[in-house]
């Protein structure tokens, strides 16, 4: 049986909160439940104290309640804390760091796995604010069973309302048989881009937000592995609880990477590395009056060295991953890539559809391995990466390492 921390906020949909603590109580777990004072204008704590038999947490400090620091004594003994339904504000909360409450302070002070249920108006769910929250916090490991499509209280007709109750204990049911399940292995992920020096003020590189690598490592962590993320320059924050290596060019990622890689079980190289760097001039190029040429070489392969090293027996229990970002015969060059680096899986991406992929928080794949190629549909990233890890999974449960590399191609 795990304890969860069931965190009620102020919308209409909280009534549905009553049938979550149900659906979790039927699953075998104890419930405690965290209400903000504007739950409790649509929701009474004794209809949850009733159902749950434990006293409902609705404000930081109550007569009688302070022989341990609240906050700090829940955060420690929780297997999951489940936000159900979260509103918009909260979403802001989480994201920003602020603690002006029981549930914000919780949410800071657990290292438990955080899964959270959205609901709020379409137009709420789809601004740009919103969107930003729930890309940080998906960043940083919170998992989400996304709203449902609908009609909403306010009257609209969209996407924006609490899934289902059953949906989302499902959810809940998933996360924690997952958590701790990778613990004793050792990961190491690439993610976000690499920056090649023209000169000293300008520099070329590949489009790359980091969130899919980000994600990634996320949820090795939250599966119990020990996780190194190298990542390009990006503007989001690390996972909480990884080794976070931080490098600029392809050649720095390459440093970073190879050495780590014997003391690895997994490699996911999500990184958009540079494939070509300028020759760097030594001072700033001044404008001219005509058009500029510039030299390009080569830079390494990362992944292929990586299959290079271990069909040398230098990474005999090593899986190998590396992603595939195409505009044009995705999964063909996915198998071929697959094939010629001599690696396990290869994470096929159409990055030519706006509403997937580089700067967004959806994405969808093909996880092309040597037995078969399974279809990733359009999801967040978080979700993705847990599509991904299973896969993954599977691979090292059930498949020898993949051939030994017949030639090069691009990261």
């Amino acid at each position: 049986m795990s304890q969860i921390a069931l965190g009620v906020t102020g919308g209409i949909g909280a009534y549905k909160a009553v049938e979550v603590a149900r659906g979790l109580q039927k699953a075998g777990h104890d419930v405690v439940v965290v209400m903000t004072r504007a739950a409790t204008k649509f929701v009474g704590p004794l209809t949850f104290e009733a159902i749950t038999r434990h006293r409902v947490i609705t404000r930081p400090f109550e007569p009688g309640a302070n022989a341990d620091i609240g906050h700090i004594a829940l955060a420690s003994s929780i297997d999951l804390l489940l936000v159900a339904l979260a509103t918009a504000n909260i979403l802001g909360k989480f994201a920003s760091g602020i603690a002006d409450d029981f549930l914000t302070s919780l949410y800071l002070a657990t290292t438990a796995p955080v899964l959270v249920a959205p609901a709020m108006n379409s137009n709420m769910w789809a601004h740009e604010a919103v969107r930003r929250n729930v890309e940080t916090l998906g960043a940083r490991g919170v998992s989400f069973v996304e709203p449902g499509d609908g009609f909403l209280a306010c009257g609209w007709t969209g996407k924006g309302r609490l899934a289902e109750p059953d949906a989302i204990v499902a959810a809940a049911g998933r996360l924690l048989q997952r958590d701790r399940s990778w613990a004793g292995r050792r990961v190491l992920v690439s993610a976000g881009p690499t920056c090649e020096d023209i000169d000293p003020v300008r520099y070329v590189g590949n489009r790359s937000s980091g969130r899919m690598g980000y994600a990634v490592a996320a949820e090795a962590q939250r599966r119990g592995a020990s996780v190194t993320l190298v990542s390009g320059p990006v503007a989001i924050e690390p996972p909480a609880g990884v080794d976070l290596v931080r490098v600029r060019s392809a050649a720095e990622m390459r440093e970073a990477i190879l050495p780590r890689a014997a003391a690895s079980d997994v490699v996911v190289m999500a990184a958009a590395v540079a494939d070509y760097a300028p020759v760097k001039a030594a001072q700033k190029i001044t404008k001219g009056g005509g058009d500029l040429v510039l030299r390009m070489a080569r830079t390494h392969d990362i992944l292929a060295d990586l299959g290079a090293m271990r069909a040398a027996g230098a990474l005999p229990r090593t899986l190998l991953a590396g992603f595939a970002a195409e505009t044009e015969d995705v999964v063909p060059r996915a198998r071929e890539k697959r094939r010629a680096k001599g690696v396990d899986l290869i994470v096929a991406n159409d990055v030519s559809r706006a509403d997937r992929g580089f700067d967004a928080d959806q994405n969808a794949a093909t996880l092309v391995t040597a037995g078969d190629e399974r279809e990733v549909t359009l999801r967040s990233k978080a979700d993705v990466a847990r599509a991904i890890l299973d896969r993954i999974d599977e691979l090292m449960r059930g498949a020898g390492p993949a051939p030994a590399a017949a030639g090069g191609g691009g990261d």
